[in-house]
C-alpha cells in the first residue's frame, strides 16, 4: 500500500486520492468514454512537482500518466491504480515579440497561447479548438490552420525543458541534445514530461480571411470531387478544411438545414486582405452554396469557433488516416455514412495538407507522412453511454471503405489501436530511429503511458 502522505509532504501542489472529496471531478478527462480510477493524482505546483511525481512513481513502480490538456481520444492523460501527473495548474506564457519566441507552461492551451501571442500580432501552428492542450497536441506533431504555411507545430518548437524518467531536468535544443529534440518533435510523450516549451513565432492576423461556404447535403459528391481537385494546390497562405456534419441551431448554418446533415467548406487566408477573393475564388464558387460566410475575422474567433460543439464529457471514438487523395468510391462512402450518422454531434474532418509542410525535409523531425494530401478523421460522439457500439461500428465501417487509400496515420488521433498502428505514424525508419532513443533515455519504458515506443 502507497502512503501519499509522503509524496503530498513533499509537493506544493495538492495530492488527491480516492478519499479527496474533488477526486471524481479531478480525475475526468476531455472523452467521457474514459473513465478511469488513479491511485492518486498530483496537481502539479511547478517544476519541483513534476520532478517529485516522477520520482516517486519510479521509486514506487507506479504506472505514471501526465495530463496536460486532457484531450487525447484514447485517454492517455490517465491511468488506473497509477500516478497522474496534472499540469492543469502550470500555465505560464511568456511571448518576445523581438525575437518572435514563446516559452509556455505544460497546462498552457491554445486559447491562452493565442490570446497572449496575438497581443503582438503573433502566432504558430494551433489546433483547431481552443481548449486543446499545447504540450501534448505538438509532441505529437501538431496539425491546424497554420499548417500549410508554418508547418506542423512540432515544426516550431525551438526547445523543451524536461523531466526524464531518472527524474532529471535537462534542457533539450538543437545544441545541447539535437537527436532528442527530433524525437520530441512528434515522439509523443515516450520521452519525458515537458515542464516547458519554446516555440518559433510568426506574423499573423489579428485578423484574417476565414469560415466556411456550407451545402446541403444534395450537393456534397460533386463538391467535394472539385474541392479534393483545388484545395491541395491552393497558395501556401491558404488552408481549407471539408467537414460532414449535423447543421447545428446556430448561424450561419441557415435555419430550413437545422438538423440536417451538410457539407460545409472552411477555409482560411492568411495573405493580403486585398488578394482573398481572387485566392478563395476557386473554393467559394464550388456547386451552389445555401450560405457563404467567409470574411474577415479575428483569428483567435476562428481558433474558439468550434469549441461550444466539443466541450468535455460527451462519449467519443475517433478513427483517423492520412488519405493519397479521394476517388469516387472514397466520396460515395463519405456522402452516404454523412446521410447515416448515428449521432447529430458527430462529424467527418478532411483538411488538405500541402504547402510547406512537404517542403520540410522528411529526416526533421519524428513527424512523418508530409507528403499525405488529406488528413481524415472521422469522429463520432454522443451522450448516451449505453448506445456506443452502434456509434463505434459507424466509424469503423467507414474507416474501413477509405482505408484502401492511407498512406499512414496520424498519431495525435491514433486510439488504443496497437503498436502496428503506432508504426504506421512514423514509417520503418524512422520508428527504428525512436526505439534507439527510448533505449537510452528511457531503458524500462516508464513512460508508457502513450501511443508506445517500446526500447526493444
Amino acid at each position: 500500500m502507497v502512503d501519499f502522505s509522503v509524496l503530498q509532504s513533499h509537493s506544493r501542489g495538492q495530492v488527491i486520492t480516492p478519499d479527496s472529496g474533488d477526486y471524481d471531478d479531478a480525475r475526468q478527462v476531455w472523452n467521457g468514454s474514459i473513465q478511469r480510477r488513479p491511485a492518486a493524482i498530483l496537481r502539479c505546483a511547478g517544476t519541483a512537482d513534476i520532478i517529485t511525481g516522477v520520482r516517486f512513481a519510479s521509486d514506487h513502480g507506479l504506472t505514471l500518466a501526465v495530463r496536460a490538456g486532457g484531450h487525447n481520444i484514447a485517454g492517455l492523460g490517465t491511468c488506473d491504480d497509477g500516478l497522474v501527473l496534472d499540469l492543469r495548474d502550470l500555465r505560464g506564457v511568456q511571448i518576445d515579440p523581438t525575437s518572435k519566441h514563446a516559452r509556455v507552461h505544460p497546462g498552457v492551451t491554445w486559447g491562452l497561447f493565442d490570446d497572449e501571442a496575438q497581443a503582438f500580432g503573433l502566432a504558430t501552428t494551433g489546433g483547431i479548438m481552443s481548449t486543446t492542450g499545447v504540450a501534448g497536441f505538438t509532441l505529437g506533431g501538431g496539425m491546424g490552420w497554420l499548417i500549410r504555411r508554418h508547418g506542423a507545430a512540432s515544426d516550431n518548437l525551438r526547445s523543451v525543458r524536461l523531466v526524464t524518467a531518472d527524474g532529471e531536468f535537462i534542457a533539450v535544443d538543437g545544441e545541447s541534445e539535437p537527436e532528442l529534440l527530433w524525437a520530441l518533435r512528434g515522439g509523443g510523450g515516450n520521452f519525458g514530461v515537458a515542464a516547458s516549451l519554446e516555440f518559433d513565432l510568426h506574423d499573423v492576423g489579428p485578423e484574417v480571411i476565414a469560415g466556411p461556404v456550407i451545402y446541403p447535403l444534395d450537393q456534397a459528391r460533386d463538391v467535394l470531387a472539385e474541392w479534393s481537385a483545388v484545395a491541395p494546390s491552393l497558395p501556401d497562405d491558404a488552408m481549407s478544411i471539408a467537414v460532414l456534419r449535423t447543421a447545428p441551431p446556430d448561424p450561419p448554418f441557415p435555419e430550413h438545414l437545422w438538423g440536417q446533415p451538410v457539407l460545409s467548406v472552411n477555409m482560411m487566408w492568411l495573405g493580403a486582405a486585398d488578394e482573398a477573393a481572387s485566392v478563395l475564388a476557386p473554393l467559394r464558387s464550388l456547386g451552389r452554396p445555401a450560405v457563404d460566410a467567409v470574411g474577415p475575422k479575428p483569428y483567435v474567433a476562428v481558433q474558439s469557433s468550434q469549441d461550444r460543439y466539443w466541450e468535455p464529457g460527451a462519449q467519443n471514438y475517433w478513427k483517423a488516416d492520412y488519405l493519397t487523395g479521394l476517388d469516387d468510391a472514397a466520396i460515395a462512402s463519405l456522402v452516404d455514412a454523412a446521410a447515416h450518422f448515428t449521432s447529430p454531434l458527430s462529424d467527418i474532418k478532411l483538411a488538405a495538407l500541402g504547402g510547406v509542410l512537404t517542403g520540410i525535409p522528411e529526416d526533421f523531425s519524428a513527424y512523418g507522412n508530409r507528403d499525405a494530401e488529406i488528413l481524415l478523421n472521422i469522429n463520432t460522439r454522443w451522450g448516451d453511454a449505453d448506445a456506443d457500439d452502434r456509434h463505434i461500428g459507424w466509424a469503423r465501417e467507414l474507416w474501413t471503405a477509405l482505408h484502401r487509400l492511407a498512406s499512414g496515420v496520424y498519431v495525435n488521433f491514433l486510439g488504443e489501436e496497437g503498436a502496428g498502428r503506432v508504426l504506421q505514424a512514423y514509417g520503418e525508419e524512422k520508428y527504428k530511429r525512436l526505439v534507439e532513443l527510448k533505449r537510452r533515455w528511457d531503458p524500462d519504458n516508464f513512460f508508457h503511458v502513450n501511443q508506445n515506443i517500446p526500447p526493444a
